[in-house]
Protein backbone atom coordinates (compact mmCIF):
# COMPACT_ATOMS: atom_id res chain seq x y z
CA UNK A 1 0.00 0.00 0.00
CA UNK A 2 1.14 3.87 -1.14
CA UNK A 3 1.25 5.35 2.28
CA UNK A 4 0.32 9.34 2.32
CA UNK A 5 3.11 11.36 4.02
CA UNK A 6 3.59 14.30 5.33
CA UNK A 7 7.57 15.46 5.20
CA UNK A 8 9.16 17.35 7.83
CA UNK A 9 12.16 18.76 7.20
CA UNK A 10 15.09 19.51 9.97
CA UNK A 11 16.42 23.07 10.94
CA UNK A 12 20.51 23.92 11.39
CA UNK A 13 21.85 21.83 14.79
CA UNK A 14 20.74 18.93 13.14
CA UNK A 15 23.71 18.07 11.16
CA UNK A 16 26.19 16.53 14.78
CA UNK A 17 28.96 15.05 15.07
CA UNK A 18 27.24 11.47 14.23
CA UNK A 19 26.55 12.91 10.61
CA UNK A 20 29.87 12.93 9.68
CA UNK A 21 31.26 11.23 6.39
CA UNK A 22 27.30 10.16 5.76
CA UNK A 23 27.23 12.05 2.48
CA UNK A 24 27.34 10.22 -0.43
CA UNK A 25 30.06 10.49 -3.31
CA UNK A 26 29.17 11.74 -6.67
CA UNK A 27 26.13 12.54 -5.27
CA UNK A 28 24.47 15.00 -7.95
CA UNK A 29 22.63 17.50 -5.10
CA UNK A 30 26.36 16.98 -3.35
CA UNK A 31 28.15 17.62 -6.72
CA UNK A 32 26.12 21.20 -6.88
CA UNK A 33 26.44 22.08 -4.02
CA UNK A 34 30.14 21.73 -4.16
CA UNK A 35 30.67 23.96 -7.36
CA UNK A 36 28.49 26.86 -5.63
CA UNK A 37 30.50 26.96 -2.75
CA UNK A 38 33.86 26.49 -4.82
CA UNK A 39 32.10 29.55 -7.12
CA UNK A 40 32.42 31.79 -3.71
CA UNK A 41 35.50 30.90 -2.88
CA UNK A 42 34.67 28.55 0.39
CA UNK A 43 34.93 25.00 1.47
CA UNK A 44 33.19 22.58 -0.04
CA UNK A 45 30.42 20.62 0.80
CA UNK A 46 32.04 17.14 0.68
CA UNK A 47 35.67 18.58 2.66
CA UNK A 48 33.11 19.54 5.46
CA UNK A 49 31.56 16.28 5.11
CA UNK A 50 35.12 14.73 5.29
CA UNK A 51 36.76 16.61 7.59
CA UNK A 52 39.20 14.69 9.73
CA UNK A 53 37.10 15.05 13.03
CA UNK A 54 34.05 17.38 14.43
CA UNK A 55 34.93 20.75 15.02
CA UNK A 56 32.63 23.39 16.00
CA UNK A 57 34.97 25.84 14.01
CA UNK A 58 33.46 24.16 10.86
CA UNK A 59 30.48 21.43 11.65
CA UNK A 60 28.40 24.49 13.94
CA UNK A 61 28.98 27.92 12.21
CA UNK A 62 26.09 28.97 10.52
CA UNK A 63 27.96 29.71 6.91
CA UNK A 64 28.83 26.07 7.15
CA UNK A 65 26.00 24.03 9.19
CA UNK A 66 23.24 25.99 7.11
CA UNK A 67 23.94 24.31 3.54
CA UNK A 68 25.73 20.94 5.12
CA UNK A 69 22.18 20.29 7.14
CA UNK A 70 20.13 21.32 3.55
CA UNK A 71 22.73 18.55 1.25
CA UNK A 72 22.23 15.98 4.32
CA UNK A 73 17.89 16.47 3.79
CA UNK A 74 18.10 16.64 -0.04
CA UNK A 75 19.94 13.71 -0.19
CA UNK A 76 17.23 11.86 1.95
CA UNK A 77 14.47 13.33 -0.07
CA UNK A 78 15.87 12.19 -3.84
CA UNK A 79 16.10 8.73 -1.92
CA UNK A 80 12.16 8.39 -0.95
CA UNK A 81 10.33 5.75 -2.98
CA UNK A 82 7.23 7.30 -4.79
CA UNK A 83 5.90 4.40 -5.61
CA UNK A 84 5.72 3.70 -1.62
CA UNK A 85 5.40 7.21 -0.23
CA UNK A 86 3.16 9.76 -1.97
CA UNK A 87 4.07 12.84 -0.33
CA UNK A 88 1.00 14.96 0.45
CA UNK A 89 2.54 17.54 2.02
CA UNK A 90 5.97 18.96 3.36
CA UNK A 91 6.74 21.67 6.17
CA UNK A 92 9.91 22.27 8.23
CA UNK A 93 11.46 23.69 11.48
CA UNK A 94 13.38 27.02 10.85
CA UNK A 95 15.55 26.59 7.99
CA UNK A 96 14.12 23.52 7.28
CA UNK A 97 11.09 25.52 6.37
CA UNK A 98 13.91 26.94 3.25
CA UNK A 99 14.50 23.31 2.76
CA UNK A 100 10.93 22.57 2.40
CA UNK A 101 10.46 24.91 0.11
CA UNK A 102 13.02 22.81 -2.38
CA UNK A 103 11.29 19.60 -1.22
CA UNK A 104 7.37 21.35 -2.13
CA UNK A 105 9.20 22.46 -5.72
CA UNK A 106 8.36 25.99 -5.00
CA UNK A 107 12.03 26.59 -5.08
CA UNK A 108 14.78 24.60 -7.63
CA UNK A 109 18.03 23.15 -6.05
CA UNK A 110 20.13 26.16 -7.32
CA UNK A 111 17.23 28.64 -5.34
CA UNK A 112 17.28 26.83 -2.26
CA UNK A 113 20.91 26.67 -1.67
CA UNK A 114 21.37 30.05 -2.73
CA UNK A 115 18.78 31.23 -0.17
CA UNK A 116 20.15 28.93 2.28
CA UNK A 117 23.87 30.47 1.46
CA UNK A 118 23.08 33.52 1.68
CA UNK A 119 21.25 33.97 5.02
CA UNK A 120 23.93 31.06 6.55
CA UNK A 121 26.92 33.44 5.24
CA UNK A 122 25.32 36.24 7.20
CA UNK A 123 26.20 34.89 10.39
CA UNK A 124 29.98 34.54 9.72
CA UNK A 125 31.23 36.21 12.59
CA UNK A 126 28.55 38.24 12.57
CA UNK A 127 26.04 35.92 15.28
CA UNK A 128 23.16 38.44 16.38
CA UNK A 129 22.02 37.92 20.18
CA UNK A 130 21.50 34.23 20.41
CA UNK A 131 18.72 31.48 21.22
CA UNK A 132 18.39 29.25 24.65
CA UNK A 133 16.11 26.37 24.56
CA UNK A 134 14.04 25.03 27.45
CA UNK A 135 11.14 22.58 27.92
CA UNK A 136 7.89 23.11 28.75
CA UNK A 137 6.63 19.13 29.29
CA UNK A 138 8.14 16.73 31.97
CA UNK A 139 9.65 13.60 31.35
CA UNK A 140 6.16 12.04 30.32
CA UNK A 141 5.64 14.59 27.79
CA UNK A 142 3.30 16.04 29.30
CA UNK A 143 2.62 20.29 29.74
CA UNK A 144 3.99 21.62 32.69
CA UNK A 145 2.92 24.58 34.31
CA UNK A 146 6.11 25.44 36.31
CA UNK A 147 7.90 25.46 33.15
CA UNK A 148 5.19 27.20 31.06
CA UNK A 149 5.53 29.79 34.38
CA UNK A 150 9.25 30.28 34.20
CA UNK A 151 9.39 31.31 30.48
CA UNK A 152 6.16 33.61 30.93
CA UNK A 153 8.82 35.18 33.45
CA UNK A 154 12.13 35.34 31.40
CA UNK A 155 9.60 36.86 28.85
CA UNK A 156 8.87 39.83 30.73
CA UNK A 157 11.84 40.98 29.53
CA UNK A 158 12.01 43.38 26.78
CA UNK A 159 15.16 41.58 24.97
CA UNK A 160 13.41 38.30 25.58
CA UNK A 161 11.54 36.77 22.68
CA UNK A 162 9.64 33.59 21.71
CA UNK A 163 11.72 32.57 18.31
CA UNK A 164 10.72 29.42 17.63
CA UNK A 165 7.22 26.97 19.24
CA UNK A 166 8.89 23.60 19.13
CA UNK A 167 6.22 21.23 20.78
CA UNK A 168 7.46 20.62 24.12
CA UNK A 169 10.45 22.85 23.93
CA UNK A 170 10.46 26.63 23.36
CA UNK A 171 13.49 28.24 21.84
CA UNK A 172 13.66 32.10 22.61
CA UNK A 173 15.61 34.41 20.90
CA UNK A 174 17.53 36.91 23.35
CA UNK A 175 19.82 40.30 22.88
CA UNK A 176 22.88 39.83 25.97
CA UNK A 177 20.69 41.39 28.90
CA UNK A 178 18.02 39.24 27.90
CA UNK A 179 20.01 36.49 28.22
CA UNK A 180 21.17 37.46 31.69
CA UNK A 181 18.14 37.63 32.37
CA UNK A 182 16.98 34.50 31.24
CA UNK A 183 19.33 32.88 32.80
CA UNK A 184 18.56 33.90 36.28
CA UNK A 185 14.39 33.24 36.32
CA UNK A 186 14.62 29.81 34.35
CA UNK A 187 15.58 27.53 36.71
CA UNK A 188 18.24 24.55 35.58
CA UNK A 189 16.95 21.29 34.03
CA UNK A 190 18.86 18.24 33.86
CA UNK A 191 17.26 15.73 30.90
CA UNK A 192 18.60 13.20 28.68
CA UNK A 193 22.10 14.60 29.48
CA UNK A 194 21.28 18.28 28.63
CA UNK A 195 21.39 20.81 31.08
CA UNK A 196 19.05 23.34 30.79
CA UNK A 197 18.51 25.95 29.75
CA UNK A 198 20.88 25.73 26.64
CA UNK A 199 22.20 27.78 24.66
CA UNK A 200 22.70 27.09 21.03
CA UNK A 201 25.89 27.52 19.79
CA UNK A 202 26.77 30.42 17.34
CA UNK A 203 23.03 30.66 16.17
CA UNK A 204 21.48 34.03 16.31
CA UNK A 205 18.06 35.35 17.04
CA UNK A 206 16.21 34.28 14.27
CA UNK A 207 12.50 34.82 13.88
CA UNK A 208 12.76 38.04 16.26
CA UNK A 209 12.92 41.85 15.83
CA UNK A 210 16.65 41.30 16.49
CA UNK A 211 16.73 40.12 13.17
CA UNK A 212 15.09 43.29 10.85
CA UNK A 213 18.18 44.33 9.66
CA UNK A 214 19.23 40.71 8.25
CA UNK A 215 15.79 40.55 6.69
CA UNK A 216 16.42 44.01 5.03
CA UNK A 217 19.32 42.92 3.31
CA UNK A 218 18.26 39.38 2.05
CA UNK A 219 15.21 41.17 0.86
CA UNK A 220 17.86 43.66 -1.13
CA UNK A 221 20.37 41.12 -2.20
CA UNK A 222 17.72 38.41 -2.95
CA UNK A 223 14.99 40.00 -4.92
CA UNK A 224 15.45 37.89 -7.85
CA UNK A 225 14.87 35.05 -5.99
CA UNK A 226 13.01 32.54 -8.71
CA UNK A 227 10.10 31.38 -6.16
CA UNK A 228 7.78 29.43 -8.25
CA UNK A 229 4.04 28.21 -6.38
CA UNK A 230 4.56 25.05 -4.50
CA UNK A 231 3.94 21.76 -6.98
CA UNK A 232 3.32 19.84 -3.20
CA UNK A 233 1.27 21.25 -0.49
CA UNK A 234 3.59 23.37 1.60
CA UNK A 235 2.92 24.72 5.27
CA UNK A 236 4.88 27.50 6.58
CA UNK A 237 5.74 28.89 9.69
CA UNK A 238 2.96 31.04 10.53
CA UNK A 239 0.66 27.82 10.04
CA UNK A 240 -0.17 29.18 6.76
CA UNK A 241 -1.62 26.37 4.52
CA UNK A 242 0.24 27.28 0.46
CA UNK A 243 -1.32 25.20 -2.17
CA UNK A 244 -0.11 24.70 -5.80
CA UNK A 245 -2.12 27.91 -6.43
CA UNK A 246 -0.22 29.94 -3.71
CA UNK A 247 0.85 32.92 -5.00
CA UNK A 248 5.08 33.07 -5.83
CA UNK A 249 5.10 37.00 -4.72
CA UNK A 250 3.21 35.85 -1.39
CA UNK A 251 5.47 33.28 -0.15
CA UNK A 252 8.57 35.17 -1.13
CA UNK A 253 7.73 38.13 0.66
CA UNK A 254 6.76 35.61 3.76
CA UNK A 255 9.93 33.94 3.20
CA UNK A 256 12.06 36.85 3.74
CA UNK A 257 10.03 38.84 5.85
CA UNK A 258 7.43 37.91 8.46
CA UNK A 259 9.58 34.76 8.29
CA UNK A 260 12.93 36.22 9.66
CA UNK A 261 11.21 38.97 12.12
CA UNK A 262 8.30 36.84 13.48
CA UNK A 263 7.88 33.57 16.02
CA UNK A 264 8.53 30.40 13.95
CA UNK A 265 5.36 28.26 15.33
CA UNK A 266 6.48 24.69 14.38
CA UNK A 267 3.68 23.23 16.84
CA UNK A 268 1.05 25.34 14.88
CA UNK A 269 2.58 24.43 11.52
CA UNK A 270 2.99 20.55 11.97
CA UNK A 271 -0.85 21.17 13.31
CA UNK A 272 -2.28 22.16 11.22
CA UNK A 273 -0.36 19.89 8.69
CA UNK A 274 -1.61 16.71 9.85
CA UNK A 275 -5.35 18.27 10.17
CA UNK A 276 -5.65 19.52 6.54
CA UNK A 277 -3.78 16.44 5.14
CA UNK A 278 -4.43 13.64 7.37
CA UNK A 279 -1.01 11.56 6.37
CA UNK A 280 -0.83 7.87 7.06
CA UNK A 281 2.56 8.78 8.27
CA UNK A 282 4.85 11.31 8.67
CA UNK A 283 8.86 11.12 7.53
CA UNK A 284 11.54 12.70 9.01
CA UNK A 285 14.63 13.09 6.39
CA UNK A 286 18.10 13.52 8.13
CA UNK A 287 20.38 14.60 9.08
CA UNK A 288 19.62 12.94 12.31
CA UNK A 289 16.38 12.24 13.73
CA UNK A 290 15.98 15.23 16.39
CA UNK A 291 12.61 16.46 15.82
CA UNK A 292 11.29 13.03 16.68
CA UNK A 293 10.77 14.18 20.11
CA UNK A 294 9.58 17.45 19.29
CA UNK A 295 7.24 16.24 16.33
CA UNK A 296 5.90 13.34 19.02
CA UNK A 297 5.09 16.05 21.81
CA UNK A 298 2.94 17.85 19.29
CA UNK A 299 1.43 14.87 18.16
CA UNK A 300 0.56 13.56 22.31
CA UNK A 301 -0.86 17.28 22.48
CA UNK A 302 -3.70 17.15 20.09
CA UNK A 303 -4.24 13.60 20.78
CA UNK A 304 -3.60 12.45 17.03
CA UNK A 305 -4.73 8.64 16.66
CA UNK A 306 -5.27 8.79 20.37
CA UNK A 307 -1.29 9.39 21.42
CA UNK A 308 -1.45 10.72 25.27
CA UNK A 309 1.79 10.29 26.59
CA UNK A 310 6.09 8.98 25.56
CA UNK A 311 4.65 5.54 26.54
CA UNK A 312 1.36 5.55 23.85
CA UNK A 313 3.84 6.73 21.42
CA UNK A 314 6.27 4.72 21.83
CA UNK A 315 3.96 1.71 21.56
CA UNK A 316 2.37 2.79 18.38
CA UNK A 317 5.85 3.24 16.91
CA UNK A 318 6.40 -0.73 18.10
CA UNK A 319 3.37 -1.60 16.46
CA UNK A 320 2.59 -2.51 12.34
CA UNK A 321 1.13 1.38 11.59
CA UNK A 322 3.94 3.57 13.32
CA UNK A 323 3.34 7.37 12.92
CA UNK A 324 6.66 8.50 12.13
CA UNK A 325 9.21 7.23 10.17
CA UNK A 326 12.70 9.06 10.88
CA UNK A 327 15.52 8.27 7.84
CA UNK A 328 18.26 8.18 9.86
CA UNK A 329 17.22 5.18 11.67
CA UNK A 330 17.82 2.15 9.55
CA UNK A 331 15.00 0.05 10.13
CA UNK A 332 12.62 2.97 9.74
CA UNK A 333 14.28 4.38 6.69
CA UNK A 334 13.83 0.70 4.84
CA UNK A 335 10.25 1.48 4.76
CA UNK A 336 10.92 4.60 2.93
CA UNK A 337 13.62 4.00 0.29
Amino acid sequence: MRLRALVVCPGRGSYARAQLGRLPDGHPVVAALDQLRVRLGRLSISALDRAPEYTPRLHVAGEHASLLTFASTAVDLAAIDRDRIDIVGVTGNSLGFYTALYAAGALDLDGAARLIETLGHYQADNVIGGQLMYPLVDDDWRPSPAYAAAVAAALAHPGVHVSIRLGGTIVLGVDADGLAHARRVLPPIERGGMRYPTQLPSHSAFHTPLMAATGERARAELADLAMRSPATTLIGGDAVVHRPWTSPAALWSYTLGRQIVEPFDFERALATAVGELAPDVIVLPGPGDSLGGPVAQILIGRRWRGLRDRASFLAMQASDRPVMLAMARPEQRARVV
